[in-house]
């Protein structure tokens, strides 16, 4: 169900600290932390610590959370000292997202090609 952990997803065991994760910021809805396969040498993972499959279910539910989620990759980079950064959703294995728990990744300190993929 949306808005529950669920015990079979991954980033809801890094939430309930079952999980290590290299976590470089916390709030009250909100954890980021450092993907293990990066892409770019800024690779942030900023999730919401309820349980929706993906960014548009997340905006659809729980809009003020889904805004916590952006607001939190904004502070991500700034505290990263990146001036130029790209922020990615993935939704669904066609667009590449392997975990269906929503999240961003913060990508920077690198040349990001246009159109991505």
């Amino acid at each position: 169900m949306a808005g529950e952990p669920q015990a079979d997803c991954l980033f809801c065991k890094i939430v309930a600290k079952e999980v290590p994760a290299t976590v470089v910021r916390e709030t009250e809805t909100t954890l980021a932390f450092r993907d293990i396969n990066p892409q770019a040498p800024t690779h942030v993972l900023v999730i919401p610590k309820v349980h929706h499959p993906d960014a548009a279910s997340l905006a659809a539910a729980e809009p003020e959370i889904a805004g916590d989620v952006l607001r939190e990759a904004g502070e991500v980079a700034a505290a990263e000292q990146a001036d130029s950064y790209r922020i990615v959703f993935n939704t669904g294995s066609g667009a590449g997202q392997t975990v269906f728990h929503a999240h961003a990744h913060v990508l920077a300190g690198r040349g990001l090609q246009w159109p991505p993929g």
